[in-house]
């Protein structure tokens, strides 16, 4: 790449999108096939309009950046705010946040201590503590629960995505804005995010406790999801598909 050619790129970026991030800088000079992409994937994720509502969209988004405490995303805040979100309202997206983090106490009585309060379900006790912390926030509960949906996934934290999409469920949210608001985490926190959580989601579906629609009924009825099987040490390894 020349500079020019460099320059020109991220004068583009700039006049699309109103901003400009460093590793813009270091596609456009040395990686131009994958700022084009990056770009495209961008569009299709974050920018099209799916089964999530603008505002919809935007909180999960609000909700899982501060989980992830990615200061550099204020581009949706100002989403936010121009999709009607109010401070209230991200004052619940900073409680869910927090809430989230501290998943992991009820995933440890519910390993390990349930035994000794019995009374204290890990699962029920979790659910409703955010339920009660978003309560006169001008939040309907459906997307109080999207939003940890997305931050769980971004976080990794197993425990409390399970008790989430099983409480989504509950709620007759659509399994498509629970898959949109998952695949949000991919851009802060990696694929990986997402796979985990699609591992998670199928675990749920396949325990009984949901009942899934037709479409997600097939694909957790699809067998050999764990992804490359490597045989024994000193075996044959599989052939490559076409050889």
């Amino acid at each position: 790449m020349t500079p020019d050619q460099v320059r020109a790129r991220l004068e583009e970026f700039r006049a699309r999108r109103g901003y400009l991030l460093p590793h813009q800088g270091a596609m456009a000079a040395a990686l131009p096939e994958l700022q084009d992409a990056y770009g495209v994937m961008y569009r299709a994720l974050t920018l099209e309009q799916r089964h999530l509502s603008p505002f919809e969209k935007e909180f999960v988004w609000l909700a899982i950046l501060i989980g992830c405490e990615e200061h550099v995303g204020t581009h949706h805040v100002h989403l936010f705010y121009e999709t009607g979100g109010t401070e209230r309202q991200a004052e619940a997206a900073f409680r869910l946040a927090a809430w989230a983090a501290g998943a992991k106490s009820f995933a440890f009585l519910d390993r390990h201590w349930q035994g000794h309060f019995p009374t204290v379900g890990a699962a029920r006790g979790y659910l409703a503590g955010a339920e009660a912390l978003v309560a006169g926030c001008d939040l309907p509960l459906p997307l109080a629960r999207l939003a940890l949906i997305g931050v769980h996934t971004a976080r990794a934290e197993r425990w409390g995505l399970a008790a989430e999409i099983e409480a989504a469920y509950g709620l007759g949210v659509a399994e498509p804005k629970m898959a949109e608001a998952m695949s949000l985490a991919m851009w802060p926190s990696g694929v990986n995010r997402f796979l985990e959580a699609c591992e998670v989601w199928l675990e749920v579906m396949r325990s009984g406790r949901v009942r899934p629609s037709p479409p997600f009924q097939a694909w957790a009825d699809t067998p050999d999801q764990g992804g490359f099987h490597l045989p024994p040490r000193g075996g044959t390894a599989p052939k490559p598909q076409g050889a």
